[in-house]
């Protein structure tokens, strides 16, 4: 959606800016605040959408639900369709569906899940600290549903193995955070660039 919208608006190519990567934001670096947000709210609905669908197809299926989430992550973060057009084979880290479809689950993880995001991106300034930041509170979140019996254990597993995905396609950026070289976003981006 960010490629998407940042060619549609500013007529550039997403994967050539900044990070490289296609999520709200990078989008927000190239074409910003409000190209940002709106990324990252389609990115939500990818997610989100996908669980729905597998509920409307598959009633009471719950493993069909967990799979459409964790696919819509996973596509999400190496989308064939950004391939076909830039040979680039990857996209965004996973947040903004990981917590959709979190929130198809139980809505109100996204009270726990978006304060966080926006905390980190925009007081703290590392969006890649947001991102496994909110995909821990999401674990925990089904963790804690499913210990006090209030949801299933397999939302555990969804929330763990996006997790291993959204760790994954951020390898880079942990690594960058250890060295203390990530880039910064922000509050903390317009200080450093002064």
């Amino acid at each position: 959606m960010g490629f998407i919208f940042v060619w549609l608006f500013t007529r550039q190519n997403l994967t050539k800016i900044g990070s490289g990567r296609t999520g709200g934001t990078n989008a927000m670096r190239a074409g910003g605040v409000w190209l940002g947000a709106l990324t990252g709210i389609m990115d939500l609905m990818k997610g989100f959408l996908a669980v729905q669908i597998a509920k409307w197809l598959a009633p009471g299926q719950i493993w069909a639900q967990v799979l459409a989430g964790f696919f819509a992550v996973l596509g999400h973060n190496w989308s064939i369709w950004l391939y076909l057009f830039t040979r680039k084979f990857s996209a965004g880290a996973g947040t903004g569906p990981n917590v959709g479809a979190a929130m198809a689950f139980w809505p109100w993880t996204v009270a726990a899940a978006v304060p966080l995001v926006l905390f980190f991106v925009f007081v703290i300034g590392y969006a890649s600290l947001a991102s496994l930041s909110t995909a821990v509170v999401v674990v925990f979140v089904f963790a804690a549903h499913a210990l006090w019996g209030r949801g299933p254990w397999e939302y555990v597993a969804f929330s763990l193995m996006t997790f291993g995905l959204i760790a994954w396609a951020l390898r880079p950026n942990i690594v960058r955070l250890l060295k203390g070289n990530e880039r910064r976003v922000g509050i903390f981006a317009r200080r450093e660039t002064n």
